[in-house]
């Protein structure tokens, strides 16, 4: 990824990107997240669980091997029907996690905001992307085993 890509991409996406974000992409530019780092943990029931949303996958920027691209935010956020600007992190359609760009504008810190498109909702994550990586953690750590059924952090 060069610096004419990243200009490129934000010029395309109306946004400046975090800088953590592209460097993360300078390592991998998208696909699936390793299981250390795979889940973050919410104060509040998603529709995927009581104390989690899932980071199973990143987007990158540009395809590769048929992975969905940042580039392709505006037309995914206008057909899922989502406020804008956002930057489209993961997703499947039904459910995004996303850079959130209403606070803070364009050139701004963007939160991290998690998007039900079915239940019409949506969850703040993180109030910067930095915060939103340094809580990433394992899927796996969600004891399903609560003794009320419920799901819980080990």
């Amino acid at each position: 990824m060069t610096d004419a890509v990243v200009q490129d991409a934000e010029h395309q996406l109306g946004v400046r990107l975090p800088a953590l974000l592209l460097d993360i992409l300078q390592v991998q530019n998208g696909g699936l997240v390793a299981e250390l780092w795979n889940a973050f943990p919410t104060d509040v029931p998603a529709s995927w669980s009581e104390n989690h949303v899932p980071l199973d996958d990143m987007m990158g920027i540009g395809r590769h091997d048929g992975q969905p691209s940042l580039l392709e935010s505006p037309y995914l956020v206008e057909e899922w029907g989502l406020p804008s600007p956002l930057v489209l992190l993961s997703g499947d359609g039904h459910c995004w996690i996303a850079l959130d760009y209403r606070v803070c504008g364009e050139r701004g810190e963007p939160s991290v905001t998690w998007f039900d498109v079915d239940g019409d909702t949506e969850i703040p994550l993180a109030a910067d992307f930095p915060t939103f990586i340094e809580r990433l953690t394992a899927a796996a750590s969600f004891d399903l085993d609560d003794a009320d059924g419920s799901r819980s952090v080990s």
